[in-house]
């Protein structure tokens, strides 16, 4: 028996395709529309979840802060090192910290030094803002943490009233002037820093007498891990005593996150699939077509030699193939339909990579199955029977 070459192979399978290319072109759409489907019902719902996954990130799903329990006697003083020691819990991603400098802050020094604007001086390390995912509204933050500068929070420089730094203004904190470089945009996550004025942690230390112990530690952690991380910070902290360290609860929000991930998966895996059967559907009703077509074609074949598996292989081929070019406009089609949608809702883009990539590869293999009973229907026609049909 001649075995074909996989080179006469795809040029055979091609035939009906290059030959009759407005069957084929409306064939392929059936399965073209059936990616197309899996990667816009994958793409749009997976780009809304992400938009609204950042929406709950932006609530501090994944934030902690740790300071001393209240109502103390004596309360105690956390580590100089506390960044660092909180540092090598290996969820933790970010970690900063603040201090009340017990220093007051004025507009200028004409003003009573008993004169309280309930503003507070905070010394802070310079990964602040990473930490409560803060940022600077006007100005820039904190560049060197050893110069007289500071940074206002967004209420603390209103009732400052100084909104703009570009003339660089000055504040009197403690005894002595300070330049403000920087205001911060609102802080929801961290109300205490929007009412305070931010030093830098050795500036605060060279000129106001801090003597570095952290007030507050802010820790931002993998979410999947934020509970075990909120578990070991006490000890991690101070370990003498780790009752003596009060540590916020997550937000709310991680368990809405997490509810809405685990309920998208399911909708994503319910709706790919019914519109990969319907693709599926949809070739195979279009092959079985082709056999019934061109029966006169198989006989003749069959008449000049060619075996059942020739005509097998030839029908088999033409499905993969149709079914292929079929997925991968599919595939075109359905990510510019979700890059379309999502830009006009403002979402991020989400399309992803694996169902770009099995989008493809389902094409084929759906083409496979769907072309199996006609390639085998083809090749059972007898060449009598076929070229009297």
């Amino acid at each position: 028996m001649t075995r074909l070459s996989p080179a006469d192979l795809l040029s055979l399978g091609s035939l009906g395709i290059r030959t009759r290319r407005l069957r084929a072109a409306l064939s392929a759409l059936g399965i073209a529309l059936g990616i197309a489907t899996v990667v816009v019902v994958t793409g749009i719902p997976a780009s809304s979840q992400q938009a609204l996954l950042d929406e709950l990130t932006a609530l501090g799903t994944n934030l902690l802060r740790a300071q001393p329990a209240p109502r103390q006697e004596d309360p105690v003083l956390l580590p100089e090192a506390s960044v660092a020691m909180v540092r090598r819990i290996a969820p933790v991603t970010a970690a900063a910290a603040v201090a009340n400098t017990h220093v007051r802050v004025r507009r200028n020094d004409l003003l009573d030094p008993g004169h309280s604007s309930d503003i507070t001086v905070l010394a802070t390390t310079p990964n602040l803002l990473e930490a409560v995912n803060g940022r600077v509204q006007s100005g820039e933050f904190l560049p060197r943490p050893d110069f007289p500068a500071v940074v206002l929070g967004h209420v603390a420089a209103a009732r400052l009233g100084i909104q703009d730094v570009g003339e660089q203004p000055a504040v009197f904190v403690g005894d002595r002037w300070f330049t403000v470089v920087g205001v911060l945009d609102p802080m929801p996550l961290a109300p205490d820093i929007e009412r305070s004025v931010l030093v830098g942690w050795e500036a605060a230390r060279t000129s106001l007498g801090f003597d570095g112990h952290p007030t507050v530690v802010y820790v931002k952690a993998h979410e999947e891990s934020i509970e075990d991380v909120r578990a070991v910070l006490p000890a991690t902290l101070y370990g003498e005593i780790p009752g003596l360290v009060q540590v916020s609860r997550p937000s709310d929000a991680l368990a809405a996150k997490r509810a809405t991930q685990n309920s998208y998966s399911a909708l994503f895996l319910g709706l790919a699939g019914v519109a990969l059967l319907v693709g599926g559907v949809g070739v195979a009703n279009t092959m079985v077509i082709s056999v019934l077509e061109r029966r006169s074609e198989i006989g003749l074949r069959r008449a000049l030699g060619a075996t059942r598996g020739h005509i097998r292989a030839q029908f088999l081929t033409e499905a993969v193939l149709l079914s292929g070019l079929g997925g991968l406009a599919g595939t075109v089609l359905g990510a510019a339909g979700v890059a379309g949608y999502a830009a006009l809702h403002r979402w991020p883009l989400v399309i992803p990579l694996p169902v770009l990539v099995s989008g493809v590869l389902a094409a084929f293999v759906v083409g496979a199955a769907a072309g199996l009973y006609p390639s085998i229907r083809a090749a059972r026609l007898t060449p009598t029977r076929a070229l009297s049909a």
